[in-house]
């Protein structure tokens, strides 16, 4: 009988998989996987049930609803000070996901190089394969998981045709400097490529940092596309509600290949989502000021532990160095007994790179309630107390 598809045929189950099948074996606290275990705002919740008993439940227009649209575009203008056309600049995905594939498959030609920060998200590399691209690759390195002009020389070339940013860096927990960034742009313009900006992570951001879009350096706003979350911004992760943001010229290839895959996302989530990007700055600062707070707890406890806690800049994670306990294995190995004999998972970081992987760290989630958090720590210490 013939195959399916070879490219993803050729990956095995998702770490996210294995270590939660893990966790539900041996009845764990799964800090592995990245979700709230709250409700999300009240009031957004309110908003999007009376859409759906009350409003629009037929197919809404393909780019997105005119009021969510308008709505990222405010919330661009509010946030960045970026000036945006809502309707040819601003496109509706069901979820940020979906925003990538279309961002890559819209982009790509096939023989196209594609630069990857490593350690990095794990569907950006299937997407790009797919798409005929060919990923070259950045290593960061802890602590900071930062890059230096030698690592870019050596990625960067005439065949470059986009740079892949998540930022904040979902599994590192690093939110990128201006001089990172600047650093990065000034490539992009020197190879004339793109940049695909993931960063669902922008308002989940710590100690005073400043998310900056890369759209916003000069040279850049013709030159990316910036894709945002609505299921990271307002705790929802389940409702699959992204948007993209480019130049009207850089949108329409991706807006061609999105029609392709959903076509539309839910009219009700989306008058919820509009809804909420219009909330007060408190909102905005108090869900990062809370996560902040569950970030020291969690990171406290394991540092009391005897873990190396790496700082944690932003996202819903911190990574921890398992060295200090002289563990004979690697960072799997660390989780799966950690697993098993603990009763907390967590996600060992080398899955997230492709080559030169560090084996000695591994990432918690921390967007938990507090009675969850405590009693992680609680199992880990009585766990290495034994």
């Amino acid at each position: 009988m013939k195959s399916g598809n070879a490219i993803l045929s050729s990956y095995g189950t998702t770490i996210f998989e294995v270590m939660s099948r893990l966790s539900d074996e041996h009845k764990a606290i799964n800090l592995g996987q990245g979700f709230p275990d709250e409700r999300g705002p009240a009031d957004v919740l309110d908003v999007a049930a009376r859409a759906i008993l009350e409003g629009w439940n037929q197919y809404p227009p393909m780019m997105g609803t005119p009021e969510l649209r308008q709505a990222v575009a405010a919330h661009g203008k509010r946030f960045y000070g970026l000036d945006i056309d809502w309707k040819t600049e601003v496109m509706v995905t069901s979820g940020a996901t979906e925003a990538l594939t279309a961002s890559l498959l819209g982009l790509i030609n096939p023989g196209d190089e594609v630069v990857l920060f490593q350690p990095m998200y794990d569907s950006y590399l299937p997407i790009v394969r797919l798409a005929g691209g060919v990923p070259r690759f950045v290593s960061l390195k802890a602590p900071d998981w930062s890059f230096t002009r030698a690592d870019l020389e050596a990625v960067f070339s005439p065949r470059t045709k986009l740079v892949l940013i998540n930022d904040p860096l979902n599994p590192a927990a690093k939110v990128f400097t201006r001089a990172e960034l600047e650093l990065l742009a000034e490539f992009v313009q020197r190879f004339d490529a793109f940049a695909v900006c993931d960063e669902v992570y922008e308002h989940i951001i710590f100690d005073g940092l400043a998310h900056i879009p890369l759209m916003t350096l000069p040279g850049m706003r013709d030159r990316c596309l910036k894709i945002g979350s609505a299921g990271k911004t307002f705790s929802l992760t389940g409702w699959k509600v992204g948007y993209v943001t480019g130049a009207a010229h850089l949108l329409q290839p991706v807006v061609k290949a999105h029609q392709y895959i959903t076509f539309t996302t839910p009219p009700n989530l989306q008058a919820a989502v509009a809804y909420g990007l219009g909330k007060d700055d408190a909102y905005f600062t108090g869900l990062a000021t809370g996560l902040q707070a569950k970030r020291d707890r969690l990171a406290d406890g394991l540092r009391a532990v005897g873990f190396e806690v790496l700082p944690s800049a932003g996202t819903y994670f911190v990574v921890a160095d398992v060295s200090p306990f002289g563990f004979d294995g690697n960072d799997e190995d660390f989780c799966r007994r950690l697993t098993a004999e603990a009763g907390v998972t967590a996600i060992p970081v080398g899955a997230f790179f492709v080559q030169d992987a560090p084996r000695s760290f591994i990432r918690f989630c921390f967007s938990k309630r507090d009675e969850i958090l405590d009693g992680a720590v609680e199992r880990i210490a009585a766990y290495f107390a034994r």
